[in-house]
């Protein structure tokens, strides 16, 4: 059985949180360092060797999400994103995720959003680079990477431990008998 919403913090934030804001914080200052030295080093269109064969830098400005859908819509696409980093980052102020995994997830969404925020603040648009070369797929950067894996740990999670995790609190004090 779900727990109600329960307004304000957790009483006791979740103890691989630390560790995890700390690999999101790192992914962050990446992202935006690889976005930088791509502004810095390669001409608008034009591509760099990565991974021969398989990826290359190329310098893109995205002024949409993916696949460019959303295009020129720079402040809705602020405001969604924004809104989802506060809900997920409330999940875990909430004490609602609770295992490593899942406050991982958590951190790399955060830590993503941002890092793409961040581009449409500053600049208006969101600064792509990694072109696979065997396939047409869309240009991406190391936030959407960062996004892409916290979901799949967020989808993994879920399946794995989210239920076990609300049980193991229902029988451990909580004021609502176990389902």
């Amino acid at each position: 059985m779900r727990r109600p919403f329960r307004k304000g913090l957790a009483k006791e934030l979740p103890a691989s949180l630390p560790a995890s804001a700390i690999v999101g914080l790192a992914i962050l200052t990446l992202d935006q360092m690889v976005k930088e030295y791509v502004t810095a080093h390669i001409p608008l269109g034009e591509s760099r060797p990565f991974l021969p064969g398989f990826v290359e830098l190329r310098a893109l400005h995205n002024y949409g999400a993916a696949w460019s859908s959303f295009s020129g819509m720079r402040w809705l696409l602020t405001i969604a994103t924004s809104a989802i980093v506060l809900w997920v980052l409330s999940l875990l102020l909430r004490g609602r995720v609770r295992h490593p995994v899942g406050v991982l997830a958590c951190c790399l969404i955060i830590a993503g959003g941002l890092g793409n925020i961040f581009d449409r603040i500053r600049l208006g648009y969101v600064v792509d680079m990694f072109c696979f070369q065997f396939i047409s797929f869309p240009i991406f950067n190391v936030a959407d990477m960062c996004i892409d894996a916290g979901v799949a740990l967020g989808v993994l999670y879920y399946y794995r431990w989210f239920d076990k995790d609300n049980a193991r609190e229902a029988n451990h004090g909580t004021d609502h008998p176990p389902a």
